[in-house]
């Protein structure tokens, strides 16, 4: 073999290692804007659960970092508080510092949200900057952070929502901003699934990766269903399982015109259909796992299967659970978590079917 074979041989090995190198850098990355997102979902529900999101009734993008130093200051958030319908109509008498315990819920929530914009776009201009990026994955990465840019919009276009004539936020508003941060998580497991190495296992059967993702948009149509339970505080009624409201079918759920009207806003229906959902994801995720283990029983793709369907198990024992206790904050805050986990999980083993791109085409195609 020539010095010229042992050249190019080397330089491929080094680009490889290099890519790698780089790969590893940028999961981590991702890795942790995951765990800041997951955080930040857990601290919106907490907000919403104890009615704080509307504790704070000014969007100050930049000066709201810092919270009230002084009882002037907090006298003056306080006063801003008691102009909406909420305190008119809910907390009216509450003092000061019963006004702090919910104002701190959603402080939390806009900080964590704030501080995921520097977590994101500081080492993605770094690792732009340094061509530690691969081509492919650098306008993807922009368009995750232009997004979460929008979602910060659209949390304030919810929390407004119940500024002036309402008590709490539109129930459309707040599905909307919980299916936005979840596209965004989805986004993020998604890239950083793919430069995760793959066992290179073939697919249980030539529908196993449409089946896969059927799986992951059930799960994230459960979370928007999810959203307006929560949002019209429908968990705090009909709180019995398996039946509800002494039926397998309840009757008043279609008592709204339109007829379709219920599934949005008549709490029993909205229940109804999140029960329904939860059925439909926990008989697709057990039929997927049926068929993995007939058909491959010893490969990846078998495995995240039983993993998958334990995963939904335990979510469906703590939705119940949170149900018949009639919503206690941390059986609820656990089912939300629950949610983000198989949601994430779905995603990561929906990508896990598109084998990696061949690192020399990879490396080609980086610069």
């Amino acid at each position: 073999m020539t010095a010229a074979n042992f050249t190019l041989e080397d330089a491929v090995r080094k680009d490889v290692v290099r890519q790698d190198r780089n790969r590893r850098a940028v999961r981590i990355w991702l890795g942790f804007v995951l765990l800041t997102l997951f955080c930040l979902v857990l601290v919106g529900g907490a907000t919403r659960l104890t009615n704080s999101g509307l504790s704070i009734t000014e969007w100050k993008p930049i000066h709201g970092v810092i919270p009230p130093l002084s009882a002037a200051e907090w006298q003056e958030e306080f006063e801003l508080y008691q102009r909406i319908p909420q305190y008119t109509e809910l907390n009216k008498g509450i003092t000061v510092d019963e006004f702090k315990a919910i104002f701190w819920w959603e402080w939390v929530h806009r900080l964590i949200a704030r501080g995921i914009g520097v977590v994101f776009a500081l080492p993605l201009l770094f690792f732009w900057a340094t061509g530690r990026i691969e081509r492919r994955l650098r306008w993807p990465l922009v368009g995750i952070l232009a997004l979460g840019g929008l979602q910060g919009a659209i949390g304030w276009w919810m929390v407004s929502s119940g500024l002036s004539l309402r008590t709490d936020v539109s129930q459309y508003r707040l599905a909307t901003h919980l299916v936005t941060a979840c596209l965004i998580f989805a986004s993020c497991m998604w890239i950083m699934r793919a430069l995760t190495p793959h066992s290179g296992d073939p697919p249980p059967t030539r529908h196993g990766a449409w089946l896969a993702g059927v799986i992951a948009v059930l799960a994230l149509f459960q979370i928007y269903l999810g959203a307006l339970v929560a949002g019209l505080d429908a968990g705090l009624s009909y709180n019995t399982w398996p039946l509800m409201d002494g039926a397998v079918v309840p009757d008043g759920l279609l008592v709204q015109t339109p007829a379709w009207i219920n599934f949005f806003e008549n709490p029993k229906a909205v229940q109804f259909a999140h029960r329904l959902g939860a059925y439909v994801l926990f008989a697709v995720v057990l039929l997927n796992m049926i068929v993995s283990l007939k058909a491959a029983p010893l490969t990846t793709h078998a495995r995240r299967s039983v993993v998958l369907f334990v995963l939904v198990l335990v979510q469906a024992f703590l939705g119940i659970s949170t149900l018949v206790m009639q919503v206690p904050l941390h059986l609820a805050l656990m089912h939300q978590a629950g949610a983000l986990i198989v949601f994430g999980f779905a995603i990561a083993n929906w990508r896990g079917f598109y084998s990696e791109m061949p690192r020399q085409t990879a490396i080609a195609s980086r610069n």
